[in-house]
């Protein structure tokens, strides 16, 4: 049997060497995706993202990317998110209005409120809904999303406002923060999630 590879999607808006980085440091073999074709014996599915919604959802859409994300999402394959990434599968974003996400979670990216520092940028806490300890993270981000779609569990920060932090559920994970830029603490999530699937 061969080894998992995971196929990083290049949205256009994403600095793919960190993330490619972090996975070579686990072992784990990856593959750019372009298009739907690269997506033939990818077995994880990783979408990443920094920068504009509208840009990324454009570049996702004229590729035919759109669909297949979702469709591998909604069907329970492994699948990571990453900063825009989560965004992108909210119903929208207040950054382009007008634009419409892939729609995998209910709900749209709301701007952090005035009075913050925007973009967050730089470390901040995180913590799951079990209760479980808080732990500290990567973050850059002008959005956030206010809650998570039905069988996902949340982690929440705070920024001027509450919002996700991450989602997961079995062999899915959704990250508002860069677990590639979180030292040990985003190893380890990568790690386990790696596991995991």
């Amino acid at each position: 049997m061969s080894a998992p590879v995971a196929g990083v999607i290049r949205t256009g808006t994403a600095n793919l060497a960190s993330v490619l980085a972090a996975f070579a440091r686990m072992g784990a073999a990856t593959r750019v995706v372009d298009r739907v074709a690269d997506l033939d014996g990818i077995d994880r599915l990783v979408l990443p993202g920094v920068g504009a919604f509208g840009a990324a959802m454009a570049g996702l859409r004229a590729r035919n990317l759109d669909r297949a994300i979702t469709d591998r999402v909604q069907a329970g394959a492994p699948f990571l998110a990453i900063c825009l990434g989560l965004q992108l599968l909210a119903e929208g974003s207040e950054e382009s209005p007008g634009v419409t996400g892939l729609g995998v979670l209910p709900g749209r990216a709301r701007r952090l409120p005035e009075g913050v520092r925007v973009p967050q940028l730089g470390w901040n806490t995180a913590q799951w809904a079990d209760g479980s300890e808080p732990f500290t993270v990567w973050y850059a981000n002008s959005y956030g999303l206010d809650g998570g779609g039905t069988g996902w569990e949340p982690a929440h920060t705070t920024h001027g406002r509450p919002f996700i932090a991450a989602l997961r559920r079995p062999g899915q994970l959704a990250c508002q923060f860069h677990p590639e830029l979180s030292g040990e603490t985003g190893a380890r999530l990568l790690e386990a999630w790696w596991a995991e699937c």
